[in-house]
């Protein structure tokens, strides 16, 4: 279980993030939704460590991670995949999967986890993690890093950002098929509606707070209404 307790985080004076609380269950998907503005990065990057948060604790599986570093984290089974992956100038796909896994494995090994990604293993295995991979290409091969960890906790943060149509429905599938098997907690970042549609549970953050959690069914009906306002009277971001 991830707890975050009374969270909050402010940055040159103005508060990004305003109390938040929050339970998250094992063997759930979670998507994180709302304006741009609301915090939804914010609190993804103070999950893993990346900032810290001016007050309130996180608690995981039973541990006060507060003040853990990105390192301790991942050595507690958190994950995260960045909304624009990182290029490895001299790093192979194969190198960078036992880097993530921190331990030898096969080419056949590497194969596996690339397919659960869809991608075909012997055009991208020997390939370097640079610009000569697309937007979704890095995409993937970052999600698939995530996955061979089988995390406790993995953490996707807009993973749609910078891809083309075609790799953003490959990508839907990917999700489709971790929200069956991971028995973990997946958090994903997202205002995508075929994302939304996958999670159990949608969080809806605005300005720094907690707007409402709930189902699909009842989130998704909320969030569309919303948008539609917005459109109407030409407020929206």
């Amino acid at each position: 279980m991830l707890e975050l307790i009374d969270v909050s985080l402010k940055r040159d004076n103005k508060e990004i993030l305003d109390k938040i609380n929050l339970k998250l269950d094992e063997e759930k998907f979670y998507v994180i939704t709302g304006p741009n503005g609301s915090g939804k990065s914010s609190l993804a990057k103070i999950i893993m460590g990346i900032e810290k948060p001016t007050e309130g604790k996180i608690i995981f599986n039973g541990i006060d991670i507060t003040d853990k570093s990105i390192t301790e984290r991942s050595k507690l089974g958190i994950s995260f995949a960045f909304q624009q992956p990182v290029n490895f100038k001299g790093l192979t796909v194969y190198d960078l999967l036992e880097i993530a896994i921190d331990k030898e494995i096969t080419k056949k090994e590497a194969c596996d986890i690339l397919s659960k990604v869809g991608m075909c293993a012997l055009n991208y295995i020997d390939r370097e993690v640079n610009t000569t991979l697309s937007g979704g290409e890095l995409k993937r091969i970052e999600i698939a890093t995530v996955i061979a960890k089988n995390p406790k906790l993995a953490i996707f943060d807009e993973p749609e950002a910078g891809i083309d149509l075609w790799s953003f429905q490959n990508l839907i599938s990917v999700f489709k098929q971790l929200e069956k098997d991971n028995k973990g907690i997946t958090l994903v970042i997202s205002h995508q509606e075929k994302i939304l549609n996958i999670a159990d549970q949608i969080i809806l953050l605005e300005n720094g707070k907690i707007k409402k959690i709930g189902s699909k069914n009842v989130m998704l009906d909320i969030i569309l209404k919303k948008e539609s306002c917005c459109k109407e009277v030409n407020i929206c971001e």
